[in-house]
């Protein structure tokens, strides 16, 4: 009989080292999301020579499904109508302080859920910052003729479109196939789309409670098939505390037993078709565009319950719509919370994010960095090349295959410790939405 391997010999199969990565990742993001009150803050200055991404937050959504940490709220039109005149205010203030455009990204929420706010809103970013290539997340049921007419008019290059899962049992446990209809009726809408931007993406999560092999299956079956997809971001399950909670109640317990099985079968069954842009998106041709946090080492951050990223400073805007057009006119502005990171750390998030998109060049990170990155963080580079996470190439560091996954593991652990400080400072505004109860903490703590 042929003895099991021990656990030493074990050590090096990707789950295992996947799971004590992302435990250390867990930690680490918990410490990065310890931010203090921002009443001292100055936005750093802007860099002359710079070009900077701008992230815009729409959180109005028409349906909260269980899964979803965003920061986001019911759709009340009249709130909306009182919202967006605020983002402008911050947005413009951006403008004034020198800042200068590279790209637009707008996430939510689903800004599309108020289109006319979004087309004049977007017209102002153009009128003031010039043409910049424009990034926007939507849902299957704007993508009506109307709304898609605003979106191409106001220079949108990457409509993103959240699916989710083709399979209807896991769209009616997370309370989409109500709002957004069939498998089927969503496939009928991404085709009426195809091909009227440079990329048309498919967000969809992979390891949802009681999805199966099977059903992956299909929903990749579908995304090769019907092949509308210029991109295809398959996303896994980040579960926080209140997400799981809500997922239990309305799919079943979340689990990680499958994940890897599964993130397995999609770098099979999109290898021929879709080629990797980052660890879990995949384009059918390179430079589309894709997250911003790859290619982007600072952004600025406009919207309630956004973050901004600059000089090695890491911010957040109130998640307090109300406060937030209260702040937005006021010399303080709507910035509340911040950090800033030590160069270690400002090291760290570049080698995270830049490898996220499978390649970190050398030459313009030691210019970052005043030729110290290899040197201050060579503990860490040489123990992911001994974990085949990682090779050198002549150019920089290159994710392995078996580093994808690694990668997966750590982003997911990395964002859901965003996730669950988002899930805190919501507690702050119930009688903004719904929210379940748990302790109170302040804002300007994730703990």
């Amino acid at each position: 009989m042929r003895a099991r391997p021990t656990l030493a010999a074990r050590w090096h199969e990707p789950v295992l080292i996947a799971r004590a990565l992302g435990a250390g990742m867990r930690l680490a993001s918990n410490r990065a999301m310890q931010l203090r009150s921002a009443a001292d803050f100055r936005l750093p200055a802007a860099d002359p020579l710079k070009r900077y991404l701008l992230y815009v937050h729409v959180p109005f959504c028409p349906v909260l499904c269980p899964f979803c940490s965003f920061h986001r709220v019911e759709l009340r039109e009249a709130k909306a109508r009182h919202y967006f005149p605020a983002l402008w205010r911050q947005i413009r203030g951006y403008a004034e302080s020198g800042f200068k455009l590279s790209g637009v990204y707008v996430g939510g929420g689903t800004p599309t859920a108020v289109p006319q706010e979004l087309d004049d809103l977007l017209a102002r970013i153009r009128r003031t910052f010039g043409d910049l290539p424009i990034s926007v997340e939507t849902n299957p049921n704007d993508l009506t003729p109307q709304i898609v007419q605003r979106l191409r008019g106001a220079g949108v290059k990457r409509l993103s479109v959240g699916i989710q899962s083709f399979d209807d049992a896991l769209l009616r446990g997370m309370g989409r196939y109500e709002r957004y209809g069939s498998g089927a009726a969503i496939r009928e809408r991404l085709s009426s789309v195809a091909g009227l931007f440079p990329t048309l993406n498919v967000d969809l999560i992979f390891n949802l409670p009681g999805q199966s092999p099977e059903s992956l299956q299909r929903d990749l079956d579908i995304i090769r098939g019907d092949g509308h997809a210029d991109q295809v971001s398959f996303y896994p399950l980040m579960a926080t505390e209140a997400t799981a909670r809500a997922m239990r109640d309305a799919m079943g317990a979340p689990t990680l037993a499958r994940e890897y099985d599964y993130y397995r079968q999609i770098r099979a069954e999109l290898g021929s078709q879709y080629a990797p842009a980052t660890a879990w998106c995949f384009s059918r041709q390179p430079g589309m565009i894709d997250e911003y946090i790859v290619t982007d080492d600072e952004y600025l951050g406009a919207g309630s319950g956004s973050f901004g990223y600059l000089g090695g400073t890491f911010y957040a805007n109130t998640f307090s719509l109300n406060r937030y057009g209260a702040l937005a006119t006021s010399a303080a502005g709507p910035i509340t919370m911040y950090r800033d990171m030590s160069l270690r750390e400002q090291m760290h998030y570049d080698l995270l994010t830049r490898l996220f998109g499978l390649h970190l060049d050398r030459k313009s990170i030691e210019a970052k960095y005043d030729g110290r990155f290899e040197r201050t963080l060579r503990p860490e580079l040489a123990g992911l090349r001994a974990l085949g996470a990682v090779r050198r190439t002549d150019s920089g560091w290159q994710l392995t295959d078996r580093g994808m996954y690694l990668w997966v593991v750590l982003m997911r652990e990395f964002l859901s410790g965003v996730n669950r400080f988002r899930e805190q400072l919501r507690l702050h505004i119930r009688h903004e939405r719904p929210v379940a109860a748990r302790p109170t903490v302040p804002e300007g703590s994730a703990r």
